[in-house]
């Protein structure tokens, strides 16, 4: 029984393996519209510390061919190391308007938020872009942006990213993983249901559809604020896309157990945004179902390998020709292993309701809010 049963899930992940493909080229077949008007664009950027590679991330915004733009910063205090290369690079590139705020310590769980909030309210333009401080983008970004929000229906779009870690073994097996399984979640997301969500770092949104939804006072108390933000949109009736432009998501270098964390809140914060996509995702990853299945059933190997082809072919539909992703290419005998681990921390995902963000510690309720813990 436990190897029919075994069978059948590997079964329907082969099944979604072969959607992953399809939503992966439907996703390459739409073409960034022609830009017919340059719209001025509000950039907010939340910091937090002085990351690997925060200035060249920062640098890439101010070098945006675009022709009307500005940068907001927000930092919680005024000792924090961002803001001295934020005011670098503000004094380098004179042309290109900036602000700097201070926000103080958040009065809700969700610090990020809280700055988000303040910038929009000192930010002079309607079209609004929030990018995270470990996104760095190509030149063209706003302009392809813009473009797409030439459809006065779209409300919001967020953008696929390719993620490029540091020098540490975990997080480059995280980042193998997020460019070849999460990646691929989000494009069948879109090709069977449409997008009715956000990813965090980088989404662009009207400022009218942010006053519709309740603005950031909607989203104070949710950990994936990001997610919470598309589906409010589409409730109110505003259109919610994949961007056609993929940004890079430097993730850093992060030891193991830091890395065991992140992956763990990640993964409780899923589970309590979509309860049944996150038991869904079992069938996101066929490797580690078949070698359970090749050890139930020794003499059932060519299951395990067929899983492997199939396997294969999502890494290059959507590592490769969605995020042009190098890291993959040239590490693809690691995707095995990093299967093995995001099984292992998906079954985390449904044990613990803390987490730790930030150097503190957040109870998370069943609808998906967060309280911080008393110290």
């Amino acid at each position: 029984m436990l190897a029919l049963a075994l069978l059948a899930l590997v079964a329907g992940s082969l099944v979604y393996c072969l959607l992953t493909i399809i939503a992966a080229a439907r996703y390459r077949a739409v073409r960034p519209p022609a830009s017919v008007s340059a719209p001025p664009i509000s950039v907010l950027k939340p910091l937090a510390g002085a990351e690997d590679g925060l200035e060249e991330n920062l640098r890439s915004f101010f070098e945006q061919k675009y022709p009307a733009f500005e940068i907001l910063f927000a930092v919680r205090n005024p000792n924090d190391p961002a803001i001295a290369i934020a005011e670098r690079l503000r004094a380098r590139y004179p042309g290109v308007p900036s602000t700097l705020i201070v926000t103080g310590e958040p009065p809700y769980p969700n610090a990020k938020v809280y700055s988000l909030d303040r910038m929009l309210a000192a930010a002079r333009h309607d079209l609004i872009v929030m990018a995270d401080s470990d996104v760095r983008v190509e030149p063209r970004m706003l302009a392809t942006l813009a473009a797409e929000f030439g459809d006065p229906r779209l409300g919001m779009a967020t953008c696929p990213y390719r993620a490029v870690p540091g020098a540490s073994f975990w997080s480059t097996l995280e980042a193998v993983g997020l460019n070849t399984e999460f990646i691929g979640g989000v494009l069948v997301a879109r090709m069977l249901d449409g997008m009715k969500f956000a990813l965090g770092p980088t989404i662009a949104a009207r400022r009218e559809t942010l006053r519709e939804i309740g603005g950031f006072d909607a989203v104070k108390d949710y950990l994936a604020e990001d997610f919470v933000m598309g589906k409010l949109a589409v409730e109110r009736g505003w259109g919610v896309i994949l961007s056609s432009y993929v940004i890079e998501h430097r993730i850093g270098s992060q030891r193991f157990a830091a890395n065991a964390r992140h992956r763990l809140r990640w993964n409780r914060s899923t589970r309590r945004s979509r309860p049944w996509g996150y038991v869904g995702q079992l069938f996101t990853n066929p490797l580690p179902l078949a070698f359970l299945l090749w050890a139930a059933r020794p003499a059932w190997w060519p299951v395990a390998a067929v899983a492997a082809g199939f396997r294969a072919a999502v890494a290059v539909a959507a590592a490769g020709a969605v995020l042009r992703d190098p890291l993959v290419a040239r590490l693809w005998f690691l995707v095995p292993l990093q299967d093995a681990a995001s099984f292992l921390f998906w079954l985390g995902g449904f044990f613990g309701n803390t987490i730790l963000w930030r150097g503190r510690r957040y109870y998370l309720r069943p609808d998906g809010k967060f309280t911080l813990l008393a110290r």
